[in-house]
């Protein structure tokens, strides 16, 4: 096995170099057909796979692939079936590849290095892997998987942590099971599948993540298996903080949450109630600094349905050159009902100096200071940055899961 291994190495005066180094004799590693030595030839071609019997040792001495296999509910009785270990094989070999479709599986039919390292007799065509895994029984096949992820997991939810809770959209192309047309923003009218995640905030680690039709996009749909993830972490291993943004900021799931004593931060929509809400603080002075150019104050609000006070947090930031324009008919007429004294534009609004404010309220049970409740907030953007990466900047654009 060989490998062309170039070193980037930048110069002080910022100007990046390229170094071509060659490991002075063979490196040896422990793998699944037993120990291989592998040289770097500086002047053979480079290869993306080239370094995987160092990711098989790995796999190896900790009994990660084995313990993969072996309890993978998976059993085909027939003379010609395929083994458990070659399918899966193939499947990992697939996806550490950069795959996403079945048929990019024809492209590891030629490897003869990388599938006896781990073990595996032969790579399985695309049609032999889609059938074995059509053969798994879909709640043994779950909680196998459960109990992979859980594994990577539960040994850092001893620690204190924050469980974020979001979900994302994605546009399907074809023929697939709860395929629907729901709400989808950036393809209006393609049906869609929407992926509820449950994540550990800051390390980016994915707890759960459920796939629902595209009609079940709300928190409705996503409390429960959230409800579930909890019960099975038990109390011992529960997040300090809940957090969600404005689609979870709801009755029902505030009340389980508080049932649950767990702690809870969440941002509200902007609704008529909490409008006026707004509108009395506005006219106040008792405004603070709540970091990253944000106002904010302490209020209460007791919406309609709640069944309580709760503790909210107000937050205004001015924005500058903010242009707003009322709302007119085609004919330059204003519209019926179109306000006059103030100008809304989302969550924008005028004031009486015409200065333009941003807002957002926050409902928690915390009992920390404004300045960090504020800061706890905006942390939880980070979790939009994970589906980012994975859809947009890992996979790229055009590469979605496999299907």
């Amino acid at each position: 096995m060989t490998n062309d291994l170039k070193v980037p190495v930048v110069h002080p005066a910022g100007e990046q170099l390229t170094v071509e180094s060659a490991v002075e004799g063979p490196v040896t590693a422990e793998t699944f057909a037993g120990r291989v030595h592998l040289e770097w030839e500086p002047a053979a071609s480079v290869t993306t796979m080239g370094q995987l019997a160092f990711f098989i040792e790995y796999l190896k001495q900790a009994g990660l692939f084995d313990g993969f296999v072996a309890g993978c509910p998976l059993h085909l009785t027939s003379p010609n079936a395929p083994s458990k270990r070659d399918v899966l094989g193939t499947v990992l070999l697939s996806v550490l590849s950069g795959h996403w479709r079945y048929a990019h599986i024809t492209a590891l039919r030629g490897d003869g290095v990388n599938a006896p390292l781990l073990g595996m007799r032969k790579v399985v065509s695309e049609d032999a892997v889609r059938r074995a895994l059509g053969k798994i029984p879909e709640d043994a096949g779950v909680a196998w998987l459960r109990e992979q992820l859980e594994y990577c997991t539960r040994p850092l939810l001893s620690e204190p942590w924050i469980l974020d809770t979001d979900s994302t959209v994605k546009p399907l192309y074809g023929h697939q099971e709860a395929a629907e047309v729901g709400y989808n923003p950036t393809k209006r009218g393609r049906p869609s599948h929407v992926y509820h995640s449950y994540l550990m905030a800051e390390l980016r680690l994915v707890l759960e993540v459920e796939v629902a039709s595209g009609r079940e996009h709300t928190s409705k749909h996503a409390a429960p298996g959230l409800w579930s993830l909890l019960d099975r972490l038990g109390p011992s291993q529960a997040p300090t903080l809940l957090r969600g943004d404005n689609d979870w900021g709801h009755e029902a799931v505030m009340c389980e949450a508080e049932r649950r004593r767990l702690a809870h931060l969440f941002k509200l929509r902007l609704t008529a109630g909490v409008k006026r809400v707004l509108e009395r603080a506005m006219q106040q002075t008792d405004w603070q600094d709540a970091g990253a150019g944000w106002q904010g104050k302490w209020g209460e609000v007791r919406l309609q349905g709640w069944g309580r006070q709760r503790r909210v947090v107000l937050l205004r930031r001015r924005l500058v050159a903010v242009m707003l324009t009322e709302q007119r008919s085609a004919a330059g007429q204003r519209l019926a009902g179109a306000p006059s004294a103030q100008l809304r534009l989302g969550f924008v609004e005028l004031d009486a100096r015409q200065d333009a404010w941003e807002y957002a309220v926050l409902v928690t049970s915390l009992e920390a200071d404004l300045l960090t409740i504020a800061q706890l907030y905006r942390d939880r953007g980070d979790a939009e940055n994970n589906f980012d990466e994975l859809k947009n900047q890992w996979a790229g654009a055009a590469s979605p899961p496999m299907t």
